[in-house]
Formats: C-alpha cells, structure tokens, sequence
C-alpha cells in the first residue's frame, strides 16, 4: 500500500499550530498534526497537579485571543466559555488595610482608585488610555497582515503588496503625535513612557508589569513599551483591553480548537514526536518522528521556537551559513518562573482583609508595587540566579470555575519574574534542577507577605523553571513568546530579515508559531496568517 501523501503536516498541536490546520483544512487541504505531547495544546493545556486540583500548567489568562479565530472556528460551538475578570488588576502594596490599587471596572471606578495617590495621574488617565487605544486599533491592522518581504524588493507577491499597502494605508490614519507615540512605544522603555504621564508609583506599577511578563528586562530597558503595548491588544466577549478565565482553563481552548480541527478532517497524532524535517531536493516534503516512522507532505509548517527548528529539526545543510548563524543567535529567554498551587482557603490580604470570595479574588494580583521594584528583581536575577523579592502575579481561576478544585479549596496560577533562563551561567555548576524548591519558596513567600497564612494554606504545587519550560513545552530558554519581543525581531524581521513571510528559507517549510509575525501569547493569529500563506501557494502549485 502506498503511504499517504499530505498536502501540509504541522509540527506542534500547540495552539496555533491547531489554528493553521484548521484553516488549512476549511481550504480544502489535507492535514496531519504531529504533537510530542500525549495532549494537544503545547503550553495552553489544562492538567491535573496534585489530587483533585487541576489548573492551567504553563499559559494562564484569556486577551490576546483573536476574535476572529474564535468565530472562524466556532470555539463557542465547542463549549469555550471566558468571564471577564472584576478588576483588571490588583495590586497589594503593602501590609497596611487600605494601602492597595485596583485597575479596572471602568475609568471611574480606576480614577478613584488612583486619586487615593495622586489626583494629578487620575485626570492623566483618559489621555494615556486614548493614546494606547488609537496606537492598538491601528496597529491591530498590522496583526493580521504578512509582513512584506523587504530582502526581496523585485518579489512580485500580489498578496503580499496589497497587505504591504494595506499596513501604509493604517498609519496614514494617525496623527503626527500619534506616529511619535508609535514610535515611542516602539523603541523606548516603559519606564520612561510612564514616567513621563504619571508621578505616583503604584498606577505605575500597574501599567509596567505588562512590559515586564515574559521579558527579562528592566521595565527601563530600551524596548519594553513595545512589550507593554503588545499586552492591550487583546479583547474578551467584545470588550477591549479585558482579561478573562476560560471556563475549564487554558486547556479549553485547545480542546475545542482540536474538535473543530477533527470536525474538518484534520488527523491529530499525540505523543509523536518530530524528530527531523525531511527535505528532498532542496524542498521540505515530510517528518521522521521518534522510532522512524514517516509522514510525507506536499509542505511542512513547524509550530516550533525558529531556533528550535533550524538548530534541531532542520539539517544545516539546506541553509546558508547566515540565516543559520542568525538562528543560532536568536534571542530567546525568559525571566518567567510558572507555578501551580493547591490553596485549602483563599488568601487574606493584610490591606483588604477577608478570606471570603471577594472581587479582588478574580483579579490579576500583581505583588510589585514600583518599577523601581521590578528594576531591582530584573537585576537580582541577571546577577545572582533569581530576584531576592520577585514579581509574582497570582490568579484563582476556582473563584469562578468550580470544576478545578475540589468543594471549599481553589487553585493559584503564580506566574513569577525575575529569574535567569540560564541560572548556570551566573551559579556555576549549578543547573535549574537545583534550585527549584528554593526558589518555589521564594515566590511563596513573596506572596505570603502580603497575605499572611498563604504559605500554610498551599497544600500542593507544581513548579516550572525556564529549563523545565523548554523540556516540557519547547519553549526554548523558557520563552513564552518564542523569542524577544524586540525591534530586531518583529514583524519584517521575526524571525529574520527575508523570512517574515511564514516561508522559511527551505521551499515549501513555513512558521506558522509564535516565532513569526506577530508574535507570542495565545492569539492564534501567526498560524491563521501563515495558513493564509500556505494556501496562496498551493493554489500557485508552488
């Protein structure tokens, strides 16, 4: 018998490798989904952590979904379900009743809260929301689009000149001043932005944590306003710059995204792993998985870190020494360090005392009350291994799904900076494996400070460091967005000049991850775009 041809096998059941492969089989292609995993979902999966607590493992909050992806794949249909959080934020700034900042409810409801530090940075609020606002609805116009292949200018891609045109076209919208902020967002720090708007530390703080989640960096680093502003991209339920819980956490989402992969013939194959991309003649035709087996395809799309792919799939053979080289120093790394907890009662916090499901229970709680804070934990941990007072947000998604825990106890999401994705570089002969309890202890106690008895009450966890990111996940350095959010790579330059088009420099090899435009969280838009790719070409017999 002849063995089945493909027309696209995707590397990775992560999330958007399931988006790409829906999309491609809605046009009619046939598709195989090859994930190393026992469950599809990559790091957006909900599983068990400890007896009766089941929680989110890596990803662990809803925004940045597309809205699109979410009717085109009828996630709805499929039993996804997200409430908004009360309050976009909460933040405990120290141990004092009173002496605490909640975001969101609304521009009153925040202005109020501000005013208790400064009245001046409440009536600065709306002008700093317009401004994220104007420069996000633009900018949305560029998520959606394939960069144009600037290292190609004689490239004749009708597609690819109409979506170039389409991005001119969107800037042309804004302002003078809103371009400056573009480009403010783009190349400065969040620090300085900040600065800049408001005098009070904790509105602050809450507005910098954004630029800080998965970004090891100082929030005064050149760059990290870029990863503030790619945080209010997002939307739950129609309501923009909202945060949310999947009902039946993370893993709900991918779920239901494999249900509608199967419903258009999609075949999903778990616990497979790749282990090389074949390539014939110069052109990717195939996987070899783990025990040898061989899935042959027309096109190989890798919902992979690019590093991932071009250092360990993909034989340096079929690559010039440049784009090789440039993988290879493809900044990927996390200061990220993920944390599941089994609570027997819900933290009592010293400044809003109460261990009863309150609002604030729902929120994101954000325990970094400055950026002078978050600038002394980035460094804690590039110089010594991790922060000696860390950020850590907490989320308890069982406030409002009572399907994770069992009756009277809630599960905790402690998603954790400052640590260094390489902790041997800077405590040599040491590795992550060492240190894990140590620093599990940390970031508990970090929290228990604020709310004291929030240690007592953990009665399980399960911790994840950069390292055990990348073994679980692939996440390589522990990079939830595939690599650095930074102007050298993103957009026409994610992951390199020349390849920011979904194609890869190997013909028929296409990106359709996190590591292409327009980078990480759990959107799904790179692999809807790079389907979109696929699909042109194909119809081109290329």
């Amino acid at each position: 018998m002849t063995a089945r041809v493909y027309d696209a096998v995707v590397v990775g059941g992560g999330h958007n490798g399931l988006v790409c492969a829906a999309y491609l089989a809605a046009a009619g292609l046939s598709v195989c989904v090859c994930e190393r995993r026992q469950v599809v979902g990559g790091a957006a999966v909900t599983e068990e952590f400890h007896p009766g607590f089941r929680n989110s493992t890596a990803s662990y909050t809803v925004s940045l979904l597309d809205p699109q992806v979410i009717r085109d794949l009828a996630l709805a249909g499929h039993g996804l379900r997200v409430v908004e959080r009360p309050y976009s934020n909460f933040l405990p700034l120290s141990d004092r009743t009173g002496d605490f900042l909640r975001v969101g409810g609304g521009l009153e409801a925040t202005q109020r809260e501000v005013a208790k530090f400064s009245r001046r940075d409440a009536d600065a609020l709306p002008a700093y929301y317009t401004m994220l606002d104007r420069v996000a609805d633009v900018l949305r116009e560029l998520l959606a689009r394939t960069p144009p292949d600037v290292a190609d200018p004689d490239r004749r891609d009708v597609g690819g000149l109409i979506d170039a045109w389409k991005t001119l076209r969107a800037f042309r919208t804004l302002s003078l001043a809103e371009r400056r902020d573009v480009v403010d967002l783009f190349t400065k720090s969040a620090g300085e932005i900040l600065d800049r708007r408001f005098e009070s530390d904790p509105i602050k703080a809450a507005f910098g944590f954004d630029a800080v989640v998965g970004n090891f960096a100082s929030p005064y680093a050149a760059g990290s306003a870029y990863v503030l502003l790619h945080h209010v991209f997002g939307e739950v339920n129609g309501k923009r710059g909202q945060w949310g819980h999947a009902i039946g956490g993370m893993g709900a989402i991918t779920q239901a995204m494999a249900a509608e992969c199967r419903a258009r013939g999609v075949e999903i194959r778990t616990g497979r792993a790749v282990e090389r991309v074949i390539v014939k003649a110069g052109r990717a035709c195939g996987v070899e998985l783990d025990g040898g087996d061989v899935v042959e395809a027309k096109r190989v799309v890798a919902n992979v870190n690019p590093r991932l792919l071009f250092t360990r799939l993909v034989d340096a053979a079929h690559v010039d020494a440049d784009f090789l080289a440039r993988m290879r120093a493809y900044r990927c790394g996390s200061g990220t360090f993920r944390m599941n907890v089994a609570l027997d009662r819900l933290p009592d916090f010293a400044c809003l005392p109460g261990s009863q499901r309150s609002p604030h229970h729902s929120s994101g709680i954000v325990v970094a009350p400055s950026l002078a804070y978050m600038e002394r934990a980035f460094f804690d941990a590039k110089t010594g291994g991790w922060s000696a007072d860390p950020i850590v947000e907490v989320l308890i998604p069982s406030t409002v799904d009572d399907s994770l825990a069992p009756p009277g106890r809630h599960v905790a999401s402690l998603f954790c900076q400052h640590v260094h994705p390489d902790v041997g570089s800077v405590r040599p002969g040491t590795g992550w494996d060492d240190h894990r309890d140590a620093v599990a202890d940390r970031m508990i106690a970090t929290v228990d400070r604020m709310a004291p008895g929030f240690a007592a009450s953990v009665v399980g966890r399960r911790a994840l460091t950069p390292l055990d990111l990348e073994r679980e996940f692939g996440l390589v350095g522990g990079d939830i967005f595939h690599g650095a959010l930074a102007l050298d790579q993103l957009y026409a330059t994610r992951p390199a000049l020349g390849a920011a088009s979904y194609r890869m420099p190997v013909r028929g090899l296409y990106l359709c991850g996190s590591g292409a435009h327009p980078g990480g969280g759990v959107t799904g838009i790179p692999g809807r775009n790079a389907a979109r790719e696929v699909v042109r070409d194909a119809r081109r017999g290329r």
